[in-house]
């Protein structure tokens, strides 16, 4: 398939299940491009796509250098270590979707304090339970959203993000997203704006519980 084959199949899947689910349901499309070049990213962008998700600061930054003449949204959907929130708030990354802790939200704050800025994140949920994966759990996940919001003001939460469970079991996949989307939908009234939920293997499922966000990488890039 041509990258244009890949990108219409995606729309035209995205559409069948988003009107079959909520017909009003803006779906937001994260291109996952850490296995591209930029010239794949290039070749998306001149098919419509606008938004690109990379999971290493160091991947983000030299694509983003690259392309800066080119009016994208960029996402970083990596787990964040310490060492790496410097370079990350001077990027400038339009959403970061992986504030899996109130520690490191914490020390985000601080950070971005004393650089007199402040950042787009979602809080990571781990909605499966699983050790494996990082992000807060479903019993505090509001609880700590909350705390966030109270003391780290330079951190501005635009919503939730999380993994399906790693299993072959469609009904427990379904059972995170729909965990997921529950705290979602109880946190709207606080500015919640984006359910970040689904990859290439299982964005229908996420959509049909509730995700406005997908982030997809091997429908379109390999």
């Amino acid at each position: 398939m041509t990258k244009k084959q890949k990108f219409d199949d995606l729309i035209q899947r995205i559409e069948v299940v988003r009107t079959q689910s909520d017909q009003y349901n803006i779906i937001n499309i994260v291109a996952v491009s850490k296995y591209s070049d930029t010239q794949d990213i290039q070749d998306f962008y001149d098919l419509g796509q606008r938004t690109f998700g990379e999971n290493k600061v160091q991947d983000l930054k030299a694509k983003s250098d690259e392309l800066i003449d080119l009016p994208l949204s960029w996402h970083f959907i990596g787990r964040l270590q310490k060492n790496k929130i410097n370079q990350l708030i001077d990027l400038n990354p339009t959403l970061t979707h992986s504030l899996d802790s109130l520690e490191l939200a914490t020390e985000l704050n601080k950070r971005l304090a004393a650089k007199d800025k402040t950042m787009n994140t979602l809080l990571q949920i781990n909605s499966s339970n699983e050790i494996s994966k990082a992000g807060v759990s479903i019993d505090k996940a509001r609880d700590i959203y909350q705390e966030i919001k109270e003391t780290c003001p330079n951190i501005k939460l635009k919503g939730v993000m999380s993994f399906g469970a790693n299993t072959d079991n469609h009904k427990l996949i379904q059972k995170t997203f729909e965990n997921t989307y529950k705290i979602y939908e109880s946190l709207k009234t606080e500015g919640a704006k984006f359910c970040s939920m689904g990859m290439s293997n299982d964005f229908e499922l996420a959509i049909n519980c509730g995700s406005n966000m997908i982030r997809v990488g091997s429908v379109l890039f390999k």
